[in-house]
């Protein structure tokens, strides 16, 4: 039987000494592959609360779900209840690793924007029941991050969200706006969208 043999050859030590004993071997860097988060935006209010849901893989966005959580009636406690077990069954449902949530903006009318805070509590409350991380972001943050303009509208908004996730058309306002917040929280609040919309003009509300 015919044996090979092999000899393994050395680098010559760098400091000058014997290379036999201190020859170090390096392997060529493998790179791991980018993991999956999966984000769950939230677009809080008592009466429309909208959800986003998208996977990100290094720098790619894949849309998941998005949809609204619609309350009725007049006692505050039942709304809130409808906004807490919705959200519920959707992180259930999706099992998102990260939240992001849009900050409540203080408009003319206080009660409103009470209101709006104890919607924007109840959606914190159930990701941190959950044990996930929450990220706040206000709506100028958002807006610049997805459409590269604090004060654009929400039609272009829709429009941004629906190029940048390759949807078949726009979402729902609500719903447009959870995803924009995920998209946001994704890029790591930055404004992408400035770089996303290179090379086109919005027309009444449109990219073109």
């Amino acid at each position: 039987m015919r044996r090979e043999s092999r000899r393994l050859r050395f680098a010559p030590s760098p400091r000058g000494g014997s290379a036999g004993a201190s020859a170090r071997f390096s392997a060529a860097p493998v790179s791991a592959p980018a993991s999956r988060v999966r984000i769950l935006g939230i677009d809080p209010g008592l009466r429309i609360t909208g959800f986003g849901i998208l996977d990100k893989v290094g720098h790619r966005l894949t849309y998941v779900e998005s949809g609204c959580i619609k309350t009725a009636g007049s006692e505050l406690a039942a709304r809130l209840k409808t906004i807490l077990d919705g959200l519920v069954q959707v992180i259930a449902a999706h099992r998102p690793d990260e939240v992001a949530i849009e900050k409540v903006f203080v408009n003319k009318n206080p009660a409103s924007t009470l209101l709006l805070g104890q919607a924007r509590g109840t959606a914190i409350c159930v990701a941190v029941m959950h044990g996930l991380p929450v990220a706040e972001y206000t709506a100028l943050q958002v807006k610049q991050a997805v459409v590269g303009n604090g004060h654009a509208g929400k039609e272009q908004v829709q429009a941004m969200v629906r190029r940048l996730l390759k949807l078949h058309g726009d979402p729902s306002a609500d719903a447009a706006d959870a995803l924009a917040c995920a998209i946001c929280h994704a890029h790591g609040g930055q404004g992408m969208g400035r770089l996303a919309t290179a090379g086109y003009r919005m027309r009444r509300g449109r990219l073109v």
